[in-house]
């Protein structure tokens, strides 16, 4: 398994992967041009990492994540993953570990001083594997739709 920077070919496997579930399959549409758009967005910022996890030349599993300057914790910058995804023919096996540690070390890497993300309160499954992962559950998340 490989982690490298996505590429523009990547983008329908990674929203194939967002669309892979309950969730997704609620919120995302493959083939929209939608995408190649939000994808030149994030390839173009330095402070995001979209990020795909290769197999040969399969694409199995992507994360993004993001850099965020601030002035709490004596300037510190936060990492903040999102869009977690692992192929459903390649779950159990450890690859979604594998991405988050790499997140981990590469936020290290950069500067960091946390690193964070938020999860669906409805995915008890993915609450189990971030706590194993060594991430704790210490905020209350909230968010509000704007479209």
């Amino acid at each position: 398994m490989r982690i490298r920077r996505a590429v523009a070919a990547d983008v329908p496997a990674i929203v194939a992967m967002l669309a892979d579930d309950p969730l997704g399959a609620k919120r995302e549409r493959p083939g929209d041009p939608a995408y190649a758009e939000a994808f030149e967005d994030i390839d173009a910022d330095p402070r995001q990492l979209l990020v795909v996890a290769t197999t040969g030349a399969d694409v199995v599993g992507t994360l993004q994540l993001t850099f965020i300057p601030g002035l709490s914790r004596l300037g510190a910058t936060r990492a903040l993953i999102e869009a977690v995804r692992v192929r459903s023919d390649q779950r159990g096996g450890g690859l979604g570990g594998q991405l988050i540690q790499w997140a981990i070390d590469t936020a290290r890497e950069r500067g960091a001083a946390m690193i964070q993300l938020t999860t669906d309160a409805s995915r008890k499954d993915a609450h189990r594997f971030y706590e194993r992962l060594g991430f704790a559950p210490t905020h209350v998340g909230m968010k509000l739709p704007l479209r």
